[in-house]
């Protein structure tokens, strides 16, 4: 589906003649790409949208740094690699994400991406240089282009080595700059509202059921961790993904057609683009043949999804009511919760929260599907990588979206109802247990059968059994001590 401002579409169904080792095709006349990608444009209807533009940008920077590296090492002329550094930085900037519209769902080695890099990055560098190769007009037959797709954009590469590549460079950069800054933002909202809610007592509860009294400010600090270990999972899967980078690998990891050391200068090049420190791999035989590496990164991503759903899920718990549930949150009432039911409030950024979880856990699945050996990864190369890619960066936009939007319109708004906590608390038949070490514990089990039998307090029964005084009954019976034991 085209854009409104999709600049392939605004040629209005004119199309130019391109040609590549198969034939001549026919290419929309406005597009930067040639006839490659417009083959596996017509090969791939599938699922009728691009990659994520995290990839298109990480080739746009990838393809700057292996000119730069070719340069430096005499391989290609500088005005045709400063050409085609310019052009890769516009990728890479996303100046032109209209140009690459080869579907999801393509060839498992991404080759086609690939190429549609190669070709857009070609036909900008030939405009900088002021040759026949600009879109949209009828090019002159005996008119060679003087940087091609393949023998300059792609030298000493492989797409084999480039898409991996660039699913590296992606997924740590939207780990690094978009989904930790969510995460310790939340998890600094969680610890400070542990904090201001510390002196509030409430009842605990395990298996659903009444426990012993727990403040409000250990709850929340137990969520604030839960936060602060997801960020530090989502550390380690960015520690994953800039280590044991593939290229240099080229087709299956011999190196074949490149020079030698390339892909460790690439990768610095990269580190200096990116500020991010990207290392090539010890092995480029397991690292073109499998992507072990992209399963245990998004494991730790599905970790920290599980951790936010179980936060999203008390909350949503502690909130429920307002009469009829347990009432000792009050939740930020953004809109309506019923088309029926006038006046009602759901926990919708709850459950916006639960279910972003969900898809993280499937893509998950289909990561280490993708992966399996006999699926993906068979022989000397991994064949479903893009969709890994796309399953991987939909994750981190999901979870960076969804902790942004949690934080933002739900912890930055809601309150403890103190009242409701009191209440619940002075009916607690768990506050028995601080008193077995002085009265033992089958007769709290008694005291607490009884005071639900007949509907009464724990206190009530033991000053009418005349078990304790009152005045040491009261201290050992003091919910907010029972949280501070010894």
């Amino acid at each position: 589906m085209s854009a409104p401002d999709d600049p392939i579409a605004a040629s209005e169904g004119s199309t130019r003649t391109e040609r590549d080792s198969m034939g001549e095709m026919q290419v929309p006349a406005q597009a930067l790409y040639g006839a490659s990608t417009a083959r596996a444009v017509a090969n791939f209807p599938i699922a009728h949208r691009p990659l994520a533009p995290a990839i298109l940008h990480a080739f746009g920077e990838l393809k700057a740094a292996c000119a730069e590296v070719n340069l430096e090492a005499g391989l290609l002329e500088e005005d045709l690699a400063r050409a085609i550094v310019a052009a890769a930085e516009e990728v890479a900037r996303g100046e032109h994400d209209g140009h690459f519209p080869v579907d999801v769902y393509q060839t498992g080695s991404g080759t086609s991406t690939n190429m549609n890099a190669n070709e857009v990055i070609a036909n900008l560098a030939n405009q900088k240089l002021g040759l026949p190769s600009s879109p949209g007009g009828d090019r002159d037959p005996n008119a060679k282009p003087r940087v091609h797709p393949n023998d300059h954009v792609n030298l000493g590469q492989s797409s084999n080595d480039t898409f991996p590549t660039a699913m590296h460079i992606a997924v740590s950069r939207q780990i690094h700059d978009r989904l930790v800054p969510a995460l310790k933002k939340m998890t600094d909202r969680l610890a400070e509202q542990a904090m201001r809610w510390d002196g509030i007592t409430k009842i605990g509860r395990t298996h659903v059921m009444d426990a012993t009294p727990i403040r409000v400010g250990q709850v929340f600090s137990g969520y604030a961790e839960q936060g602060e270990c997801a960020a530090r999972f989502a550390m380690l899967a960015l520690k994953s993904t800039n280590d044991g980078v593939p290229i240099g690998g080229t087709a299956v990891g011999t190196g074949i057609n490149t020079l030698p050391g390339f892909g460790g200068k690439v990768c610095q090049k990269l580190s200096e683009r990116t500020g991010l420190r990207f290392q090539e791999a010890n092995n480029h035989f397991c690292a073109q043949s499998c992507k072990d590496e992209f399963v245990y990164a998004h494991g730790c991503l599905k970790t920290g999804a599980i951790a936010l759903s179980k936060i999203a899920s008390d909350i949503r718990l502690l909130g429920s009511g307002p009469r009829a549930g347990l009432a000792e949150l009050n939740l930020p009432a953004i809109q309506p919760g019923s088309s029926i039911m006038p006046g009602k409030v759901n926990p919708v950024l709850c459950e916006s929260v639960i279910q972003v979880a969900c898809r993280v856990i499937g893509n998950d699945a289909a990561i280490a599907t993708a992966n399996l050996g006999g699926v993906g990864s068979l022989f000397e190369l991994n064949v479903a990588m893009p969709v890994m890619a796309d399953a991987f960066l939909e994750s981190i936009d999901l979870l960076t979206n969804a902790t942004l939007v949690f934080t933002e319109k739900l912890l930055d708004g809601l309150e403890v109802n103190e009242d409701r906590c009191r209440e619940l608390l002075s009916r607690s038949l768990m506050t028995v247990t601080a008193l077995a070490p002085e009265l033992g514990y089958d007769v709290c089990s008694d005291l607490a059968k009884e005071a639900h039998r007949s509907d009464r307090t724990i206190k009530e029964l033991v000053l009418e059994r005349g078990l304790m005084e009152e005045s040491a009954l009261d201290e050992a019976l003091d919910a907010e001590k029972m949280t501070r034991p010894g």
